[in-house]
């Protein structure tokens, strides 16, 4: 973890010879929602492959760098590509943008990401809140020797998703006339789409929608310190919910064709947490 720890404020130093902008929002940008960093007056963006030791993003659609601007009057740090960990990266080098983010000065984090529908009330195109999560599918994001600089050995996951944030998102669906879900996240590791029966299994266990991301990032957050909010988009319905097959030019699909709704509803929302 020392030098874990060396790489990740090698990496903020990297940051503040850059730029000295001070985010209190931390924004991760989910497939097909890349192109809200044009909602960003933006001040300075620094790609990933320019600070050394930091994880590169290599989906496809990710641009891969930093945002740094306002969205009104609020300063923001936007990730426009995250990393996964089904790219091969060990877990604690897919929540480093999270820890380095936190280091950047960013209290807030406002997670997004394309999920697939559990839930048999749910369609595609849908926009669902998250409420909690489970991540038993994937390595804790806080395995290993504990960072004591951001955090302690046991933290508290009673309350990961803050209910202030999440009162903030449904307020604003109501005000934007947004449909908004509600329900539970479950990140499995990917790449690959799961089985029928793996659904079947995770919808007995509770989740409303599954991802590849999101859990670890919010979990490295509150063990940080930060207050977490999530939004997913359901881009399709999981496999065996219905009949058709799954392919990622589906998901990207579907997001591109919410990515309206999806912005204002981030943009109003996010406003309200300053």
């Amino acid at each position: 973890m020392k030098n874990y720890e060396k790489k990740l404020l090698s990496c903020l130093r990297f940051v503040k010879k850059q730029t000295d902008f001070t985010p209190e929002i931390a924004l991760i940008l989910g497939s097909g929602l890349g192109n809200f960093a044009e909602n960003i007056k933006v001040v300075k963006t620094i790609d990933y492959s320019d600070i050394k030791g930091f994880p590169i993003s290599t989906v496809k659609g990710h641009k891969g760098r930093f945002v740094f601007g306002f969205v009104g009057d609020v300063p923001v740090v936007c990730m426009q590509g995250r990393i996964h960990y089904y790219e091969g990266y060990e877990m604690e080098d897919v929540v480093l943008p999270v820890r380095l983010m936190k280091l950047m000065g960013a209290k807030t984090l406002l997670l997004t990401n394309a999920a697939g529908g559990i839930n048999p009330d749910f369609k595609a195109g849908d926009l669902m809140l998250i409420t909690d999560h489970i991540s038993n599918f994937v390595p804790s994001a806080l395995r290993g020797e504990n960072l004591e600089l951001l955090g302690t050995r046991f933290p508290d996951m009673s309350n990961v998703y803050d209910l202030q944030l999440q009162n903030i998102i449904m307020e604003t669906a109501k005000e934007q006339g947004i449909d908004l879900k509600k329900g539970v996240y479950l990140q499995a590791s990917g790449p690959n789409f799961e089985t029928p029966a793996e659904i079947k299994m995770f919808g007995l266990l509770g989740a409303s929608a599954v991802g590849m991301s999101t859990s670890c990032e919010a979990m490295a957050a509150v063990h940080a310190g930060m207050r977490v909010a999530g939004v997913s988009l359901i881009t399709n319905m999981a496999a065996g919910i219905n009949s058709e097959p799954l392919s990622h030019e589906e998901v990207t699909e579907t997001a591109n064709k919410a990515s309206e709704k999806f912005t204002k509803l981030l943009l109003h929302s996010l406003i309200k947490m300053k």
